[in-house]
């Protein structure tokens, strides 16, 4: 099986700065191109995730986290977790893409396969 190749953004240059444009507990959206995905920061780090539930697909941005590291989303309650994309809810729908999310030296990057809805451009923005 071919190994997926990841394409790097960064994201904020530092994590002080990461910290402070997305809070303890809160959410921020993140566009790469037309890829819109949902960076949130919990006790256990940053995390990314594709910002549509993929239940009727509401922006997960507009939700909240919990204690245990998930995202909940705002129509209907479905509960994801943030390190795996799993529904948690028992709702029994579709996983989450989730993202690469790497402290450098010099930043914050996010990290998307390839292959996964390549953005249109490669500008990143809030």
């Amino acid at each position: 099986m071919a190994k997926k190749e990841l394409k790097w953004y960064k994201i904020f240059a530092s994590i002080d700065e990461a910290s402070t444009k997305v809070p303890l507990n809160t959410t921020k959206r993140a566009r790469i191109g037309t890829q819109k995905v949902c960076i949130a920061h919990t006790s256990e780090g940053f995390f990314a995730v594709d910002d549509e539930c993929t239940h009727m697909r509401a922006s997960l941005t507009n939700g909240h986290l919990n204690n245990y590291s998930e995202v909940i989303c705002p129509w209907h309650g479905y509960r994801f977790c943030l390190k795996t994309g799993e529904e948690k809810s028992g709702k029994n729908t579709y996983a989450l893409e989730t993202h690469k999310i790497e402290e450098r030296e010099d930043g914050l990057y996010l990290g998307l396969y390839k292959d996964q809805k390549p953005p249109q451009k490669d500008e990143f923005s809030y």
